[in-house]
């Protein structure tokens, strides 16, 4: 099953499902008004939206309309909580080698942060920053959404509670992170917002290629129209199901909760190329003694999507554009003035 949200002028968007191909979509709001509602009583939702996904498949669906993935915004535009990993542990070990060859790090146990998750991005939305000087950076991830997930839960149980999964960009400015990092606590100003490709899906949309907590597929990353990197999401070293216990170790998690894998990173780096910038430089200042890629400036593109093994693609496309913050601000206002007269008209 796939779902999305419209920007309709709520913070929340509205509820719609859509099709395997991605063409065509249909309301979903008589069953659930957004995802979120949708998450916190799935029992009955999932059945309803399950439904309605394979008639709107079968081209029997009522009033489905063509899916402009331009007019979504991310699945779940806000959340209660979005906690984020480092799980490829090849990453952390070039950017230790490149940057703190002395740190000592116990690869028993995962690298969590919780983070910002009141103002998720949309896929084609431009995204804002204020100074070049900032060092934008992009991190290609996967992200799990989950149930409720009990205090305790062990690691054989922790997948059954993962509900949907999400493609998403996590933005760094790395000046501040290596200063935060630094100061001992966690990132603030290293973090912006996130920014999601328009389609969550249910596991089983993935076949094979979900196993073990992992999703076995390559993501493609491309800068200004050029092939960047396509690691693949197999060498993630803590699968998410190991992820979930540890974090409900002590804790209950609740519905709409999401967890990210952190950047993915392969071992054969020469072949996949990476997906973040930080790491590409890192190789370069292990292989070359500095590094040469430039972080990102205002005017630059990407693009971040990944194709199942039949080539359909899975959760749409990221592909979005890097502008100054104060430009942007003045576009998003008249989109969002815009938006709100659409929904009252």
């Amino acid at each position: 099953m796939k779902l999305a949200s419209l920007k309709r002028g709520v913070p929340d968007g509205t509820l719609i499902v859509v099709s395997r191909d991605l063409r065509r979509a249909v309301d979903a709001t008589f069953i659930a008004p957004t995802l979120r509602a949708a998450l916190d009583d799935w029992t009955h939702s999932q059945p309803a939206l399950q439904a309605l996904y394979d008639a709107l498949n079968a081209d029997a669906a009522p009033d489905a309309f063509d899916f402009d993935p331009h007019a979504c915004t991310a699945p779940l535009p806000r959340t209660h909580q979005f906690v984020d990993a480092s799980a490829f542990l090849n990453h952390g070990r070039i950017m230790t080698q490149a940057y703190h060859p002395e740190k000592k790090t116990d690869a028993s146990v995962p690298i969590l942060i919780q983070r910002q998750a009141d103002d998720f991005a949309g896929p084609h939305d431009d995204y804002p920053f204020p100074d070049e000087a900032d060092n934008c950076d992009f991190e290609g991830e996967i992200g799990v959404v989950t149930g409720d997930v009990p205090m305790g839960t062990p690691a054989e149980d922790a997948l059954k509670h993962v509900r949907l999964l999400v493609l998403f960009n996590d933005v760094s400015m790395r000046k501040h992170l290596f200063r935060e990092l630094g100061m001992g606590f966690g990132f603030v100003l290293a973090k912006p917002a996130t920014a999601f490709a328009p389609v969550a899906v249910t596991p089983d949309e993935l076949g094979d290629a979900w196993q073990n907590g992992r999703v076995h597929l390559h993501l493609h990353v491309h800068r200004n129209g050029e092939p960047f990197g396509r690691p693949n999401g197999r060498e993630m070293s803590f699968g998410f199901s190991e992820l979930l216990a540890y974090i409900a170790y002590n804790r209950n998690l609740r519905a709409g909760m999401i967890l990210g894998s952190g950047t993915f990173s392969n071992v054969d780096y020469r072949t996949t190329g990476s997906a973040c910038l930080a790491e590409q430089r890192a190789i370069e200042a292990i292989e070359k003694g500095e590094s040469s890629t430039p972080w990102l400036r205002f005017g630059e593109r990407l693009r971040f999507e990944m194709f199942g093994h039949d080539g359909q693609s899975v959760f749409g496309a990221i592909d979005h554009r890097f502008v100054q913050a104060d430009h942007a601000s003045q576009a998003a206002q008249a989109a969002d003035a815009q938006a709100r007269a659409g929904a009252h008209a």
